[in-house]
Formats: structure tokens, C-alpha cells, sequence
């Protein structure tokens, strides 16, 4: 549909320029459903967090030595904490793929696009345009029925887990854009610094017994495959996803991060039918078109509200 009679409407150059980074984020993050359960077992979640993240730290920090240098203590402070909430954040998601549906984790992970609004609203006492909420409604009604497929399971303890990590995921957004002391701050640093409190958090956790198999075992099991599917979740879905969301949500509000991010599910479904061998349906053809149309509509609000 061409936009080019309304041009009110359209989204301005700088706006696509933000959004695109964004939608490629959602589209490997979407992916990354497949790629975790491949290569993950309830035995080796936390091994393949560390292996994860410490892959592509070394890079970071050689790329990014001199503005490590110039952080100043406040700023190290603050991409320590974004480090700890992603940390939460990965063990949630990672612990409840494991233990949930794809299907279910879709759906549910999504819910951050609602909380992220209403938790903004909530801390600045502003409430959220009208049609800004019906476009992210309209996104979950499209992600149920993308998502019923797979048929909606009861819930179980994953579900919850997916559930604590929609939260995690809204507090994690909100910190970054809140957070004054790293506002200033190389982007490429921060992002650096918060990996490495990540890094830290998984390798305190791998070294308490009982918590599953040591990262260093995991790694010599590892065939071709798997270790293709740990590079894609490495590089891509960590390095790349987390740069670009904080590179991002200094130019754009953190609700219209979370919309576009909110096409996760979508490419989930996309990679699943190429790859996986899904079927969409009928219903689920209507909720991709309504994913779609939410997150085009929600971004235009966001265009005239930001």
C-alpha cells in the first residue's frame, strides 16, 4: 500500500533509518527460538549462556579499549546494572523455552510491548495515547492467532518464567533510557560492559554445584551444527540485537522500541514454516497481517507523538 499521497502520514528518513535496525533485531531474535532449542537442554542452559556471551567479549573489548578507558565510574555503574538485568533476562527466557512451547513462548514474550507503555506511563505519569495502546492490542490479538497453530498449552512453569521475562525485558528498556548516567556514554562501551557483567553473573552461577554442566563440557560436545547454532545466537541475537536496541532507544521511546521488537513471534512463524517445516493456517495468516499492521500503525503514533 503506497503512502506517498499522505505524506502526514509517512515516516520520515531518520525514522526508518532507526526502524529497520530494529525489525532485523526482531527477525533474528525470532530465529533464535530454533536456533536455543537445538542446541539447549535443562542441563546446559547456564553453559550456554557463558559460552554465548564470552564468545564475542574478547572482540568487544579490543574494538572498544579506548572508550572503556574514558567511562567514567557512573557510567561503568550503570552498564553493570543494564548487565545484570540482561543476565536476568537470558536466564528467564533460556530456562523457559527449555521448559515451555515455542508457541507459548511466542506469544507470551511478546506482552512486553504492552507493559513497556504502560510502565513508561506509569513512571512519568503520562498517559499513553489512546491509539498508540489500540496498535499494541491490535499486535497481540495478531501474535494469539499467529500462535494457534501450535495450539495454546496450560500453563506451566516455563510459561511463567516467559512471563517474568516480558517484565525483565520492559525494565531493561526503560533502564536504558533512563538511566542519566549512560545517556553521554560510547555505545559500543556500554554495550561492552554490560556482556561483561553478563559473562560474570553466568560464570558465578556455572561454578555453584548442581546447576548443570560445565560450559568448557559442553563446548567439546558441540558438533558442526551446534556450534553454528551458539555462533548465530553469539554474534547475532547478543552482540548485534543489544547493540543496535541501545543504539536505538536514544533516538526512538522506549514504547516504539518495544512495538517494533513486538514483531518477534512473527518472525518466529516465518523461520519455523522455511525452516521448520510449520504450517501458518488461515488464522495464523490473519495474525501476521495483524502483527503487521499494528507495529506500521503504532509506529506512525509514535511519528506523531514523539
Amino acid at each position: 500500500m503506497s503512502t506517498a499521497v499522505l505524506p502526514a502520514l509517512a515516516p520520515s528518513r531518520r525514522a526508518w533509518v532507526t526502524d529497520l535496525p530494529l525489525l532485523l533485531v526482531a527477525a533474528v531474535w525470532g530465529a533464535s527460538y530454533l536456533a536455543a532449542k537445538g542446541i539447549t537442554t535443562t542441563h546446559t542452559v547456564i553453559a550456554v549462556l557463558v559460552l554465548r556471551f564470552t564468545i564475542v567479549l574478547p572482540a568487544l573489548v579490543v574494538a572498544g579499549r579506548r572508550g572503556l578507558r574514558a567511562l567514567t565510574a557512573a557510567q561503568w555503574r550503570g552498564g553493570a546494572l543494564l548487565g545484570l538485568l540482561l543476565s536476568v533476562i537470558f536466564l528467564l527466557e533460556t530456562y523457559g523455552v527449555v521448559h515451555t512451547s515455542a508457541t507459548n513462548a511466542g506469544l507470551i514474550i511478546s506482552l512486553t510491548m504492552i507493559f513497556t507503555p504502560l510502565a513508561e506511563a506509569a513512571v512519568t505519569r503520562v498517559r499513553p495515547p489512546a491509539p498508540f495502546l489500540a496498535a499494541a492490542g491490535l499486535s497481540v490479538v495478531g501474535v494469539v492467532l499467529l500462535t494457534q497453530g501450535g495450539g495454546f498449552t496450560r500453563p506451566s512453569a516455563g510459561d511463567l518464567l516467559m512471563l517474568l521475562a516480558a517484565l525483565a525485558r520492559t525494565v531493561h528498556v526503560l533502564a536504558m533510557a533512563r538511566i542519566t548516567s549512560v545517556r553521554d556514554a560510547d555505545s559500543l562501551s556500554l554495550t561492552t560492559v554490560q556482556l561483561g557483567s553478563a559473562v560474570a553473573v553466568f560464570a558465578a552461577l556455572a561454578a555453584v554445584p548442581g546447576t548443570g554442566r560445565a560450559p568448557w563440557t559442553v563446548a567439546a560436545g558441540f558438533g558442526a551444527g551446534e556450534w553454528a547454532g551458539l555462533l548465530f545466537l553469539s554474534v547475532l541475537c547478543t552482540l548485534f540485537a543489544f547493540f543496535v536496541q541501545m543504539w536505538s532507544v536514544r533516538r526512538t521511546s522506549p514504547s516504539r522500541v518495544s512495538l517494533l521488537l513486538g514483531t518477534e513471534p512473527l518472525w518466529a512463524a516465518a523461520v519455523g514454516i522455511s525452516i521448520g517445516g510449520e504450517h501458518l493456517g488461515l488464522l495464523g495468516a490473519v495474525g501476521a497481517a495483524l502483527v503487521l499492521a499494528g507495529t506500521a500503525w503504532g509506529r506512525r503514533r509514535a511519528d506523531a507523538t514523539g
